[in-house]
């Protein structure tokens, strides 16, 4: 797969991933998961940097409903759903292999509730045991040579489906919530607890103890990062003003829109679109 060196339309990785426009800093190579892995694992995303010295390049990314796992040079870590805006802030020359996981595999990895690992991160050991080291070893030993080339990303993801290839099959629970995600996700529409409610036959209270078992957060929150997801890709592309986009999304009013996508983002919608827009 080639690097996406070149513009072109956002895609739902780049929803998420809020490059500041002009980031030269790094190059990111994206991977689909085996389909073996359905259900557990999205996506693989390897970026390769190189910020000069004394500089420093902040990747900001209103980070989907899932846990991620990601092995450096420097760390190796599992990283629970983070509730506000996710920064990692780039220096020197580096690498990382990370894996998208399905909302399901959280609990799976943890081997219980994720919602201890809201918003923070711990070794992979701590999750994995020594299953977490070997893992560790193997993704280095593969990106060692030459960081950029597919083989080695392709020695370095085999690496992490031999390590979590154990976690199949899916539960009927993380099923449950992968569909609850997918649901929230693709509609628009969706903008009340009550609507996913409906969807699934679940009482409120039964969707609650489901979102924060299986994510660490709440029914809410799926909704709202959805919402301010699209809000970023649309203000990103322009053509559309604050009051349009506010309509399109749902909200009751641009004030109440607007104070939510800076309350996340740090920045005003006008702010932002007028930073990628000009």
């Amino acid at each position: 797969m080639e690097p996406d060196t070149a513009p072109r339309p956002l895609d739902s990785v780049e929803r998420a991933h809020l490059r500041a426009p002009g980031d030269a800093s790094h190059v990111m190579y994206r991977y689909e998961a085996a389909p073996g892995f359905a259900g557990l694992l999205q996506r693989f995303w390897i970026p390769v940097w190189s910020v000069p010295p004394s500089r420093e390049a902040p990747q900001h990314v209103l980070q989907y409903p899932v846990t991620l796992l990601v092995v450096s040079g420097d760390y190796a870590r599992f990283y629970g759903v983070v509730s506000g805006l996710s920064t990692t802030t780039l220096t020197g020359d580096g690498w990382a292999v990370g894996v998208m996981c399905a909302p399901a595999a959280g609990a799976l990895v943890a081997r219980g509730s994720v919602a201890p690992y809201t918003d923070r991160h711990v070794p992979l050991t701590e999750v994995l045991g020594d299953d977490g080291d070997r893992l560790t070893a193997r993704v280095r030993a593969a990106m060692a040579g030459d960081p950029t080339s597919p083989a080695a990303h392709r020695t370095a993801m085999d690496a992490f489906g031999d390590a979590l290839r154990p976690l199949l099959p899916v539960d009927a629970e993380g099923e449950l919530v992968n569909r609850v995600v997918a649901f929230v996700e693709g509609d628009r529409e969706v903008t009340r607890v009550a609507r996913v409610c409906d969807a699934f036959g679940l009482s409120e209270r039964a969707l609650q103890r489901l979102v924060q078992r299986r994510l660490g957060l709440t029914p809410k929150w799926l909704i709202q990062r959805r919402r301010l997801q699209e809000a970023a890709e649309r203000l990103r592309v322009g053509g559309t003003t604050l009051a349009e986009v506010s309509a399109l999304l749902g909200y009751a009013d641009q004030p109440h829109f607007s104070r939510d996508f800076s309350r996340v983002t740090g920045m005003t919608p006008g702010a932002f679109a007028a930073r990628y827009t000009g």
